[in-house]
């Protein structure tokens, strides 16, 4: 099996997760947080969304499916269109709000699709190429996509979580 294989396997995941985690959920099931100071599922999603396809067009140097294809004005968000989430407050966090998970899954579907190409262009060797200096020791392409997929899970698991809180509170 190739490198380029398990990352395909392991963003795939990814997006197996975040449609599990919208499946059915209405727009302020998906908004509900914890409390103020928490991520909601929309929140979650659109973020690690983002991180992948901010980090994933750095590395293949191209431009981000967020701009290109509309995404950034079907959300409406009120932040630039470079914005990813990185460093929200609680105010911030609650701007992310959507009508139901298809925007979500739309978004999350269009940015995995890019994803793939890329990874297709990709060989093993490819993945030892250096591609941040500022870090000790350099980063990889390799470690960088391993890194994308470490965060999106995370966020992933999270809004399976929250998931499963909102569907205990509708039988209450």
């Amino acid at each position: 099996m190739r490198g380029t294989d398990l990352l395909v396997d392991a963003f795939g995941r990814i997006k197996e997760t975040v449609h599990s985690s919208v499946r059915g959920l209405s727009g302020e099931e998906l908004a509900f947080r914890l409390d103020e100071d928490t991520n909601s599922i929309t929140w979650l999603v659109w973020h690690l969304t983002r991180v992948q396809d901010d980090h994933v067009a750095d590395a293949a140097g191209t431009s981000q499916v967020w701009s290109d294809d509309g995404w950034d004005r079907r959300f409406g968000l009120p932040f630039p269109a470079e914005e990813t989430g990185y460093g929200h407050d609680a105010d911030a966090v609650s701007a992310v709000r959507v009508p139901s998970g298809d925007l979500l899954t739309g978004y999350h579907d269009a940015v995995h699709e890019r994803t793939l190409r890329y990874l297709s262009t990709l060989s093993d060797d490819d993945l030892d190429r250096v591609i941040d200096e500022s870090w000790d020791p350099p980063v990889t392409l390799g470690v960088r996509l391993v890194s994308v997929i470490n965060d999106d899970m995370q966020h992933a698991g999270q809004a399976g979580l929250l998931r499963g809180v909102v569907l205990r509170r509708r039988v209450r």
